[in-house]
């Protein structure tokens, strides 16, 4: 019994991060560099604010004369000078407001071109380690996180610093205002985190039952054919109204106390504003202050207050940025990018597996044990063994996409798993056991996507993989639209085209999983005339079947029972211990 690795220790879980670790800048992953390189434009924004908040002085000011020089006066010229003057401070406030929003704007544009690209290679890293909940819902959580950065909620929080200085010009005018303004603040904040704590578990219980309803459907959706022809709509129907269910009876719940507490914050602030009114009248009619102020003391009151009502109403958007922050927080904790790895030449195809013990994300025991072996530049592997012996597992180590836990398992001497992922492509390919294609044309899934290929290496492919002639037979060739709204290929169809992507640029290393488990008699034996092909011009080969016809070629067999070597030699010495094993001297496994 072994542990996958120290990494998946709780004391490192995701779930132990929390506000305090964030805003002490403790993870570094691409998204919080990109927000602490953002200084820059945030101060910018904060500058902006301020004008803003300074220039809202005006309308106070502004009803002060209005009541105190014009009205005593009935002055036309002192009424139209102040009342242009206060149209133009509003005006440069508008401006600055719309620079502010634009800059914010232009903050989560630049954030997500930077971080976006890192964030898909992190959701593939993420299904490898066996969290395959996480795929699509990260790309949603950075455009959630992007648009609350962007949004008037956080506009907001750039307005807060200035609540001070409405209050202390309150205090100004007259301490008692400045003392009901500032509780009435005091008030408002208090409801807010009450609102917080009120809502969060539910909110948080409400949001994880809606992704895994998601996750569910997604499923469903893509097993449709099964879903129908064994009649599985309504069970799965009832498992989805389960998740369904919590969804929206915690959505209730938090809605319902959100709104108790919205409506006690509702009255709060009309009762401040009355409160303010009543004793600016009360101190106008004691002659303390001038008559007027009693408006400005209102609209200063109620600018003071603003950002906290703001906050009050923009809190679940809020609340739902931090979260989808915090899921993004957790994709990225594991996720390491590839470090830059010194360009190798293109290897020859010599595969060397050294004491390999493997145990996948999330197992607490080895499928892989002490496997070595070595296969030699244009020479066959084929690797048999009863269903869960490891063999899938052992071709996904060949190709890099796991990494053993002990040992390694290198190509021409280079450990596969460091080696440069793009340079490694160009001269591997893999088959997997389940063959899946893109959105797209043939020709791109065949091309791999990549943009440098030429139709005539995309058309050697296919006659290579024995596919071109079924290809031309569709309805636009290599053109053929794949994907839900394009052409749907049967399963045999899918394994050659994916044997064509396999084959792209003649690979040095072709492993293949499982490759004729939807093949007929013809595809089979265009399978077996291009790996003959591929032999001959020098690849090495690995091959993973239970159907021996494929391994007519095949220079050594592995079988592997229980991820441990058994058999490993020559073809006609294992073929033949397997098929008659009373007939055949005991072979020592070869290590």
């Amino acid at each position: 019994m072994v542990a996958a690795s120290n990494r998946d220790h709780p004391r490192n879980s995701p779930a132990r991060m929390n506000i305090l670790d964030l805003l002490a800048g403790k993870p570094d992953n691409p998204l919080t560099r990109s927000i602490k390189e953002a200084k820059t434009p945030l101060w910018f924004a904060f500058g902006f604010s301020a004008v803003s908040n300074l220039l809202y002085l005006a309308l106070p000011l502004y009803t002060f004369q209005i009541y105190g020089r014009v009205m005593s006066s009935y002055s036309v010229p002192t009424l139209l000078v102040i009342t242009f003057a206060v149209l133009g401070a509003f005006i440069v406030s508008g401006l600055i407001d719309d620079y502010r929003a634009k800059v914010l704007i232009n903050f989560g544009v630049v954030m997500d071109q930077r971080v976006s690209g890192k964030v898909f290679s992190a959701l593939f890293d993420g299904v490898l380690r066996g969290n395959p909940a996480m795929r699509s819902q990260a790309l949603r959580d950075l455009d959630s996180f992007r648009q609350m950065l962007t949004g008037p909620s956080f506009g907001s929080l750039f307005d807060l610093p200035w609540l001070p200085v409405f209050i202390i010009v309150l205090f100004v005018i007259d301490p008692l205002i400045g003392v009901v303004t500032l509780l009435g603040a005091v008030v408002l904040i208090g409801i807010t985190i009450l609102q917080d704590r009120a809502t969060r578990p539910a909110l948080r219980d409400a949001n994880e039952a809606a992704l895994r309803s998601y996750a569910f459907t997604d499923a469903a959706l893509r097993n449709g054919e099964v879903v129908r022809a064994m009649g599985m709509v309504e069970p799965l129907g009832q498992r989805w109204a389960g998740f369904r269910s919590v969804t929206m009876e915690r959505s209730a719940a938090a809605s319902e106390a959100a709104s108790g507490l919205s409506n006690v914050s509702k009255f709060a602030r009309q009762a401040i504003q009355v409160l303010i009114i009543a004793i600016g009248a009360f101190l106008v009619v004691k002659g303390e202050i001038h008559s007027g102020l009693l408006f400005a003391n209102m609209i200063l009151a109620a600018r003071a207050l603003q950002p906290i009502d703001r906050l009050v109403g923009s809190w679940d958007g809020l609340n739902n940025g931090y979260r989808a922050l915090l899921r993004l927080m957790t994709l990225f904790k594991d996720w390491k990018p590839q470090a830059p790895a010194t360009s190798l030449p293109a290897p020859l195809g010599q595969l060397s597996i050294e004491g390999v013990n493997f145990a996948p994300p999330g197992a607490n025991r080895f499928v892989l044990q002490g496997i070595s072996l070595k296969v030699e530049p244009g020479e066959m592997l084929g690797i048999i063994g009863p269903s869960g012996a490891g063999k899938s597992s052992l071709a996904r180590l060949i190709v890099g996409i796991w990494q053993a836990n002990s040992g390694a398992v290198r190509l021409d001497g280079a450990d596969v798993y460091s080696w440069d992922r793009v340079e490694f492509g160009k001269s591997v390919g893999y088959l997997p056991q389940d063959t899946e294609l893109f959105a797209g044309t043939i020709r791109d899934n065949i091309a791999r996507f990549r943009t440098d290929v030429e139709d005539a290496t995309v058309i050697w492919a296919a006659q290579v993989a024995g596919v071109h002639q079924l290809i031309l037979r569709l309805p636009n060739g290599y053109d053929t639209e794949l994907g839900e709204a394009g052409h749907v290929l049967s399963a045999g169809q899918r394994q050659r085209v994916g044997l064509a992507r396999a084959v792209l640029g003649n690979p040095r290393l072709l492993v293949l999983d499982e490759p004729n488990a939807a093949l007929d008699a013809e595809g089979e034996e265009a399978l077996v005339n291009a790996l003959d092909g591929l032999k001959a011009g020098g690849a090495t080969i690995v091959i993973v079947s239970h159907k021996p016809s494929v391994f007519r070629s095949a220079d050594k067999m592995l079988l592997l029972r229980d991820g441990r070597v058994e058999l490993f030699g020559p073809r006609e010495q294992v073929m033949a211990r397997v098929v008659q094993p009373a007939a055949v001297p005991k072979i020592e496994a070869s290590r």
